[in-house]
């Protein structure tokens, strides 16, 4: 076994010993693998290293979460909602797919109007934002391909836009910067694009050219250019730690930046074949221990408040296996929402640091 430090630590690892706080609690048993939760709770004992099994790192996720299907999507995919949603989004993806493929065979140029238009049917069956962020969730089974990450880049990027206050033109424009941020990634080899593995370094290096290959497939299209520049600098971020070219702050453009949350949320939140997908308080978590610094501040602290009261009423269990539903959540500590027990009990967590969400149930 390897001791790390704190700061090494990263999601996946096996832990070799049972981690205990200065005052000899038990917090991470032996045999976990390690989750951002994890982590982010041993930063707050100020635990300064753990023991992890040399070259043990989860293959089945990053931040590796209990598969089964939770008990609050499964009463919403019996809903007749869900079902007219499924229809919506199954027909949405396919006129997308098609329409991007004539793009990119140079059959056509882009039409933004019908694009924006088939996307909003999403929408006009779904007005209350919450209920949209459960169905997009529920739709997991589908192929995550491309196309499909895309509309729900586009329709998060729009609630991040409509949570910030923005006028229905800007609006309009967030929501096409969403749908069309991956279009570069037509053009990267299928047996990267759609490899079952993690990448090797050349593979990223040739996955990351996608940004700027999407910039240049539109680059001489009479498209708002904010549209480009989000399909170029979505995976810029605001300390200068993303590509192509390491931007800085401002420097970023405003929806572009928006686009990179919706992105990374989406992402996070869908299975891969390498983890499952992720639990949102994982997400949340994830976002505060990077985000707050990789992300503009003014759009990452919106998401994350509204994010997090989407969950109030869900049944969730807790790190030490009992079951509760959320009663409350303060803005200023996402991570550590007032449970009622199923026993009636309320167990605030902002006073009860050696518990934490495991999972929403």
């Amino acid at each position: 076994m390897i001791t790390y430090p704190l700061e090494e630590l990263q999601t996946g690892m096996i832990v070799a010993n049972d981690v205990f706080t200065p005052h000899g609690q038990l917090i991470v048993p032996h045999g976990s693998i390690l989750s951002q939760q994890m982590i982010q709770h041993m930063k707050y004992y100020h635990v300064s290293s753990a023991s992890i099994l040399p070259n043990e790192i989860s293959p089945a996720s990053d931040e590796a979460q209990p598969q089964t299907e939770p008990t609050y999507a499964r009463r919403i995919r019996q809903s007749e909602a869900f079902k007219d949603f499924r229809k919506n989004y199954t027909q949405s993806a396919s006129i997308f797919q098609n329409q991007l493929t004539q793009f990119v065979a140079g059959d056509t140029h882009l039409n933004t109007i019908a694009l924006l238009e088939n996307t909003m049917e999403l929408f006009e069956h779904n007005r209350a934002s919450f209920s949209l962020l459960d169905m997009l969730h529920n739709m997991r089974d589908l192929d995550d391909s491309t196309y499909v990450h895309c509309i729900n880049v586009a329709v998060i990027s729009r609630l991040i836009g409509m949570w910030s206050g923005m006028d229905d033109d800007n609006l309009d424009v967030l929501t096409l910067c969403g749908l069309l941020h991956d279009v570069g990634k037509t053009q990267i080899p299928e047996e990267i694009l759609e490899k079952p593995d993690r990448l090797t370094r050349a593979e990223y290096e040739i996955m990351k050219t996608h940004t700027v290959l999407g910039y240049r497939m539109m680059e001489q299209e009479r498209i708002d250019k904010r549209i480009k520049n989000a399909a170029l600098m979505h995976h810029e971020r605001f300390d200068g730690s993303g590509y192509p070219f390491g931007l800085e702050g401002e420097r970023i453009d405003t929806f572009a930046s928006i686009v990179s949350i919706a992105d990374v949320y989406d992402a996070l939140t869908s299975d891969r074949c390498y983890r499952a997908a992720v639990c949102p308080f994982e997400v949340i978590a994830i976002f505060e221990s990077h985000g707050l610094t990789e992300y503009n501040p003014k759009f990452i602290l919106t998401f994350l408040e509204h994010i997090a009261q989407t969950y109030i009423g869900n049944s969730v269990r807790l790190s030490d296996n009992r079951l509760g539903k959320i009663s409350m959540i303060d803005t200023k500590n996402l991570l550590r929402p007032l449970i009622q027990l199923e026993s009636g009990e309320f167990v605030d967590l902002s006073k009860h640091l050696d518990l934490y969400v495991e999972e929403i149930v």
